[in-house]
């Protein structure tokens, strides 16, 4: 039959030595099926199981790391128990400020993670807003259809300038320490980025294609100038005659300079610049 204990005062059900502690081995068991507990129930133990297979929580929200008092420092989140395999684990990491899921080795004793394998997180293949979460399979798709319906793009510079980029080209970039160039679609289109300082430490400036011309040209009217000593590395042998005149280095000759200079418009042979002492010796000679 039905019974009521009633009390004006506390209530206490002792069960053995230490209960005091937590340490008592004695159990107090309800033995019903089911026990309704009205008011607040707190458990002040370090540990409280649950072995339900079904856990009904009315509340909107749980919260964890309950009394932690201190400033974005505690890691905390939801152990999932994975048997034997590590387990699986969604938590707040206070010191990156961040959320992370995945895997680990520790168990829900931890006080932070220090080790996890971050998981996959499966999510809508179409996102619906701005803000969702993006699947792969989503992402794929729209930049192969942006792809797809490119037929062009420009790359233009701060001077306006530009070349026009259409489907299948390539854009190359290369550069060395000093200067860079973009080369757009192959050798269709090329952007040249000059530069506005003056070139320094610079000990060698060199035509990788093969028999093709450096040229030196100065802007306008100017000149290039040269400083220093102007040295010719090497006899060179006797270039074809052009319009314009070239200048080179040979084995001296009458001449005595070994510099040597040819033009057709001149002459159809090379010619040596004399030395001041050669011509100061033709001249005696010739009286």
């Amino acid at each position: 039959m039905a019974k009521t204990l009633r009390t004006s005062g506390d209530y206490t059900v002792k069960a053995g030595a230490g209960y005091d502690s937590g340490s008592g081995s004695n159990t107090i068991r309800l033995d019903a099926r089911y026990v309704r507990i009205p008011g607040d129930l707190t458990v002040d133990g370090t540990q409280t199981v649950v072995n339900s297979e079904t856990l009904t929580i009315e509340d909107q929200f749980i919260e964890t790391n309950r009394n932690n008092s201190t400033a974005g420092t505690e890691d905390s989140g939801i152990f999932f128990n994975q048997g034997s395999s590590n387990h699986a684990l969604f938590y707040y990491d206070a010191g990156n400020g961040e959320f992370q899921l995945g895997t680990t080795t520790q168990d829900a004793s931890a006080n932070s993670i220090t080790d996890i394998t971050l998981g996959h997180l499966k999510v809508a293949t179409t996102p619906t807003d701005s803000n969702h979460a993006a699947s792969k399979d989503y992402v794929d798709t729209e930049i192969a259809a942006s792809a797809g319906g490119m037929t062009s793009f420009d790359i233009v510079g701060d001077d306006s300038t530009g070349a026009s980029v259409t489907d299948g080209q390539d854009i190359k970039f290369t550069s060395d320490a000093n200067l860079t160039a973009v080369i757009v679609g192959g050798s269709t289109h090329t952007i040249t980025y000059s530069l506005t300082n003056n070139l320094t430490d610079i000990h060698s400036i060199t035509n990788s294609s093969t028999n093709a011309d450096l040229t030196l040209s100065a802007n306008s009217n100017g000149s290039v100038v040269i400083n220093d000593i102007l040295t010719f590395s090497g006899p060179a042998s006797t270039p074809s005659a052009d319009t314009v005149t070239k200048l080179y280095n040979k084995t001296p000759a009458g001449g005595g300079t070994g510099l040597y200079f040819i033009n057709s418009q001149v002459s159809a042979t090379e010619g040596e610049l004399i030395s001041k002492k050669k011509a100061t010796a033709l001249a005696i000679a010739l009286g």
